[in-house]
């Protein structure tokens, strides 16, 4: 539903010279001048045993009386349909070195009961396993992304894993699968050997963890056709050793992870609040959050001077905002509101995700249901979609898309007392179904921006898309009130090639330009 208040504010942006004091902002897109290729990959997701990001977020049982097919909650799949997933990561994560798949088939009565080590010390029943995750990907259309368990598992276990996913043979294996309710091999797109090797994946050393990703890879083998690309575990924010190791490895690698997490106050202990939070967090975060481009470039740098063929790729697999834990909830669960200063950092991410599309191949938001910056969140038989959520579904006509460059004149920014940010992003695509998208992010917590865009190369007849802001910074959604951030459409006025365009304070806008 609508928030039709907002919806009659931002329905047309008019010309009017009085929409602001300042001058507007003079952008150039090129839309003649086609980019590099924006995966789909990149708007993919991740989902741990967790908190509640497995059971009750998606898997609450056949037996529930929340509506539910095969266990799987049947409104949080409607939801992730409209965001056209292209991947989910699974089963972690830290959970996925200490997860054995073994324990995760056959009758979910005889399955044991572990406890989750890693997060919140409860007990894992191992009712979400191998073959209720593949119901879900089968359920989305979407490709799956298997994180290995390097840290605790063996080459055997791992290979033994991925024979049972897609051998098409008589094996033991195969036929154990068959056993298990699975005739068909499934599709395995992308194998992580292995997660944050350098800390919970085992506290290793890169050249130490290069070895065994050697070891691992060379084990893992598929039926032709059904052969995933293999990722090994990278490094994470200013760390470029683990790039620069593992880009030496000559063969058998496809992808190298690289984790980000975006925290207001850059300390662990004392992160911030995700609501509640004074302007200059607001600020903080999303200048954290920037530094990715620089980290991003930096290993960016040395894949192409290590592998300048470019078969290697960076794979962003986690990402996102992570905040103090809420009073009385579980530490381990990681569960946090999500407001719109979220959307904006998402949206804002994306936008650098598209400008490093060359070797970018794949990102995974951390988490795709209840956990940190999740799209969607649940109380029992609740559900509300986050802000979040609402940038990733208004994004998706960037899948698959050709990037087209953008000049910005003069940058504006936005100040906090030492710290000073770019208060505009922009990142223009052509879409798989030829027409031209505009990514339109005002990271002004508190000012409007108007723009005056000039469209190179593009006949212009119209511009009309939606845009998502709040009332306050810290606006988000609740179960009782789950449409306080939504979508609101738009119609921008056109004038020849030229676009005049007023974006609401903290706001993320989608524009389709129309010839």
């Amino acid at each position: 539903m609508i928030n039709r208040r907002l919806a009659i504010q931002t329905l047309i942006l008019f010309f009017s010279a009085d929409i602001m004091a300042a001058p507007p902002v003079e952008i150039t897109v090129n839309a003649d001048q086609p980019g590099a290729h924006i995966s789909r990959q990149i708007y993919g997701q991740f989902a741990e045993h967790l908190g509640r990001g497995i059971y009750q977020g998606i898997w609450v049982g056949k037996d529930s009386p929340i509506p539910n097919t095969n266990g799987i909650r049947t409104d949080v799949v409607d939801a992730l349909k409209k965001l056209h997933i292209p991947s989910i990561r699974w089963p972690g994560g830290c959970f996925a070195d200490e997860y054995h798949w073994r324990d995760g088939i056959g009758p979910a009565e005889l399955r044991p009961v572990k406890v989750n080590n890693h997060w919140g010390g409860v007990a894992e029943t191992n009712a979400f396993g191998t073959h209720e995750f593949f119901d879900l990907v089968e359920m989305l259309g979407t490709d799956a992304y298997i994180a290995g368990n390097l840290g605790s598992g063996s080459p055997r276990e791992m290979m033994e894993w991925l024979e049972y996913m897609t051998s098409d043979s008589q094996s033991s294996l195969a036929g154990l699968r068959r056993k298990n309710g699975r005739a068909e091999p499934w599709k395995v797109a992308f194998w992580g050997v292995g997660n944050e090797s350098w800390g919970c994946g085992g506290n290793m050393q890169p050249e130490y963890y290069a070895d065994l990703y050697r070891q691992y890879a060379t084990f893992l083998k598929a039926p032709e056709g059904n052969r995933p690309k293999k990722v090994a575990s990278g490094g994470y924010n200013e760390l470029t050793d683990w790039t620069e190791v593992l880009s030496r490895i000559p063969a058998n690698i496809d992808g190298i992870s690289f984790h980000y997490y975006s925290l207001p106050t850059g300390d662990w202990d004392q992160k911030g609040s995700a609501v509640n939070f004074p302007r200059h967090e607001w600020v903080s975060l999303l200048s954290n959050s920037l530094k990715i481009e620089a980290y991003i470039r930096n290993n960016i740098a040395i894949l192409e001077e290590n592998d300048p063929e470019g078969k290697i790729g960076l794979y962003v697999d986690e990402w996102g905002s992570w905040y103090d834990t809420e009073s009385g909830r579980n530490p381990g669960f990681l569960y946090q509101q999500n407001t719109i200063r979220d959307a904006v950092l998402a949206a804002v991410n994306f936008n650098i995700f598209h400008l490093y599309a060359e070797r970018v191949h794949m990102t995974n938001i951390a988490q795709m249901v209840n956990v940190l910056q999740a799209m969607i969140l649940t109380e029992q038989e609740k559900m509300l979609l986050t802000p979040t959520y609402h940038v990733f579904e208004m994004h998706t006509v960037f899948q698959d898309s050709t990037r087209v460059p953008v000049t910005i004149a003069e940058m504006p920014r936005v100040s906090s007392g030492e710290i000073s940010i770019p208060a505009l992003s922009v990142s223009a695509a052509r879409g798989k179904d030829g027409k031209l998208y505009l990514s339109l992010v005002n990271l002004d917590p508190q000012n409007p921006i108007s723009l005056n865009m000039t469209i190179e190369g593009y006949e212009v007849s119209g511009a009309m898309g939606r845009v998502l802001t709040g009332d306050h910074i810290d606006s988000h959604n609740t179960f009782d009130s789950p449409a306080t951030v939504a979508p609101a459409p738009y119609i921008a006025k056109t004038r020849g090639n030229a676009i005049r365009v007023n974006l609401p304070a903290r706001s993320v806008s989608v524009l389709q330009i129309k010839q």
